[in-house]
């Protein structure tokens, strides 16, 4: 059992996975990186999850297309998506499946600290 809640970032670059590692680790979440959504839905290790933050844009699966499987697949978790490229119809898409939040490229630990304090109000935690 994890004495911190989980978070697995998802993103195809190795430093924004690095420097979102950092950040979300500093505000007492322990974390898990994964390069693709298909080595996430691979790793066995979505059951204590408690968050996936996640890049829009990746090669071969996409952000939205995992939350679509995710929620194909009855796993609700709450999804913080990241991009460059978030225009008003993917936001739409992600909020309208049920994302926490869609953030920007590149990230302010501020918007991050807000989804992840939103989260953890819904879930009861301090």
């Amino acid at each position: 059992m994890h004495s911190h809640p989980i978070a697995s970032i998802i993103d195809d670059d190795e430093s924004v996975r690095i420097a979102t590692s950092s950040l979300v680790r500093s505000l007492g979440w322990d974390v898990r990186l994964y390069a693709s959504a298909e080595d996430f839905l691979a790793s066995g290790q979505i059951a204590d999850v408690a968050c996936v933050i996640s890049d829009v844009q990746m090669p071969g699966m996409t952000g939205l297309q995992l939350q679509r499987r995710l929620i194909d697949d009855g796993i609700t978790l709450p999804v913080i998506f990241i991009s460059a490229f978030a225009s008003d119809a993917v936001r739409r898409q992600a909020l309208d499946d049920g994302a926490l939040c869609v953030l920007s490229k590149p990230v302010d630990g501020a918007a991050i600290l807000r989804c992840l304090e939103t989260l953890q109000a819904e879930r009861g935690e301090p």
